[in-house]
């Protein structure tokens, strides 16, 4: 391995594996020397937040993907573009990458090949292997949002409301990022499994087919988790309708029995002449029909199941 102006070349045979992690105009001039490269692919690699694409030309593919992960919270997703120079005897990844990239760089420069079944150490194999870390990394994550739905799911019919609003919204959040990303790449990698998007080495369909598949249960897997989440906030918001109606039917109740201990009380209040106000019992009297009248709308409350 060799530092060429902060580029790491990592040589496996006749491979070459070139990681630029950050591109300078310098390391833009070294490409545009050393490789055939055309000018429009190279100004994308000064621009971010490019839409995916692959362009495909006769002695190289060039292919911008976007991958997801989680940010050092483990709370919201966010994602990373994934830029590829892909020739026949060589990959080259551009820009501040995916971790699982600068991960699996390591990785084969510590073992000095591509561990790919029996594959020999080819451009193919290789950007095979970098789709499979990044597919697994991926899996990962979609696995941590299962947990979180199954964490609402149960946390749903407990009284944490504020909890379960904050978890819905945010996994919903992640989830509609999760398909802006992958939607638009399912039809790049079902290039590849077709054939529209042809490699540099034999036998390698079986292989695109795998990404392929992986990718297709992961997209299926983002369109079941948002229905899923879809499910779980109508549930939950049909749930805070009903605890708020029996909330306001209980504060009713209470309202209807105390509206006519008001007006005793108020009649008795005023301070003019009423019907047995000399009498020594009366108090004892008003109370007993304020106690009547409790009873009785209770008796009537429960008669017509109101409460």
């Amino acid at each position: 391995m060799v530092n060429i102006q902060e580029i790491e070349i990592l040589k496996l045979d006749n491979l070459r594996w070139i990681h630029i992690p950050n591109p300078s105009e310098e390391n833009l001039e070294y490409l545009r020397q050393n490789f055939d490269f055309h000018p429009l692919d190279i100004e994308d690699c000064q621009t971010r937040v490019q839409r995916p694409k692959i362009d495909i030309y006769d002695d190289y593919r060039f292919l911008i993907l976007h991958f997801p992960y989680f940010d050092t919270a483990l709370k919201f997703v966010k994602t990373k573009e994934v830029k590829i120079f892909w020739g026949k005897d060589y990959i080259i990844t551009i820009g501040k990458s995916h971790w699982v990239i600068r991960k699996l760089f390591q990785e084969i420069k510590e073992k000095a090949e591509v561990d790919v079944d029996e594959l020999d150490n080819t451009s193919d194999a290789l950007l095979y292997t970098i789709f499979d870390a990044l597919m697994e990394d991926s899996f990962r994550l979609l696995r941590m949002i299962e947990d979180n739905l199954e964490k609402i799911s149960t946390e749903m019919f407990s009284n944490k409301s504020e909890n379960i609003i904050e978890s819905i919204s945010v996994t919903r959040k992640n989830l509609i990022l999760l398909n802006t990303t992958f939607k638009p790449q399912l039809r790049l990698f079902q290039k590849f499994e077709s054939g529209i998007v042809k490699g540099f080495s034999e036998n390698m369909e079986e292989y695109w087919g795998d990404v392929l598949d992986a990718y297709q249960k992961m997209w299926d897997s983002i369109e079941d988790y948002q229905e899923l989440i879809q499910g779980f906030a109508h549930t939950f918001d049909s749930l805070q309708a009903n605890r708020t109606n029996e909330i306001i039917k209980v504060l009713t109740v209470f309202s209807s029995i105390i509206l006519p201990l008001t007006f005793l009380t108020g009649l008795y209040g005023m301070n003019v002449k009423l019907p047995m106000q000399e009498n020594s019992f009366a108090f004892i009297m008003v109370v007993g029909i304020m106690i009547s009248v409790v009873v009785a709308l209770l008796l009537y409350f429960r008669k017509r199941h109101w409460i």
